[in-house]
């Protein structure tokens, strides 16, 4: 299918899960009732809580997780593939998982992908994080042959991680995507040019849902839902940090064209890297 329609639903996820997909839930089917084919949420749908004892009081595993379980109706219902971002879920070892799923339009899950890299950072404002005290990393990319398009799975934190989407594209990646839970900070300061790189570079869409506003444990969220062409073109955007949802015609046939205008992928060559030390002079 060289065309259809993808829409990126903005949330402001709190504590209590059954709000949060209840929320979701109506933004997912306003999406489909415009005519989204495709619906992705953003990173940390079911709950977003700081604190890790009140996480673990909260989740659950996936085959009882009741965001999970309203997603897979609702897809089945609407007919539509819905992405969602991410949930946290219990990983069986003491830890969590932030996973995302891709759900079929018969409310079968097609796939699953554990967010890779995490968050470890003391930003200048003081805000800081570290997502692997509470989080098992993934090992796994994932790519999805669907019949919308060639998917790439990935979370959040991964888009600063440019090998995950150049694997992905040299997979046949048509889309690659990154939904996610920004801070204000970092999302002001890099959100927009990261997604349009990794587009540009790999001559891919890139979808990626967002968290938006202040959050009921305390935290912010950019928002800024946004889609981004092959050629690096912000081609839909939720302009703010509130709930709602972006809709945009996604021509998978304009992913070709870029990779034929620009084609970095099949130029690639391998190479080594060599660091020469202190201001020795290098033989003419």
């Amino acid at each position: 299918m060289p065309s259809f329609i993808a829409a990126c639903i903005q949330l402001r996820s709190g504590k209590t899960l059954s709000e949060n997909r209840d929320a979701a839930e109506s933004l997912i089917r306003a999406a489909a009732m415009d005519g989204a084919q495709y619906i992705q949420t953003p990173e940390m749908s079911n709950v977003l809580v700081r604190s890790r004892e009140e996480l673990l009081e909260r989740i659950s595993g996936p085959g009882d997780d009741p965001f999970l379980s309203m997603a897979r109706s609702v897809a089945a219902d609407l007919g539509v593939h819905l992405h969602i971002g991410s949930l946290a879920v219990l990983a069986g070892n003491g830890k969590v998982a932030n996973r995302a799923f891709m759900i079929a339009p018969d409310g079968r899950i097609l796939a699953s992908y554990d967010k890779i890299h995490m968050f470890d950072v003391d930003l200048p404002n003081g805000e800081s994080w570290r997502e692997s005290a509470t989080y098992e990393p993934g090992t796994q990319s994932v790519v999805l042959d669907l019949p919308l398009a060639r998917i790439g799975m990935a979370v959040c934190y991964d888009i600063r991680f440019p090998a995950i989407f150049r694997t992905q594209a040299r997979a046949g990646a048509q889309i690659v995507t990154a939904p996610a839970a920004f801070t204000r900070q970092t999302g002001e300061a890099h959100w927009h040019v990261l997604q349009r790189a990794r587009a540009i570079e790999n001559g891919a869409f890139v979808i990626s849902a967002a968290q938006g506003g202040v959050h009921e444990d305390g935290r912010e969220t950019y928002g800024h839902s946004l889609m981004v062409d092959p050629w690096g073109h912000v081609i839909a955007e939720l302009d703010h940090d509130a709930p709602g949802h972006v809709l945009a015609e996604i021509d998978t046939d304009k992913v070709s064209q870029a990779r034929g205008r620009i084609p970095a992928i099949a130029n690639e060559r391998e190479f080594t890297c060599r660091v020469v030390e202190g201001l020795k002079e290098e033989p003419a």
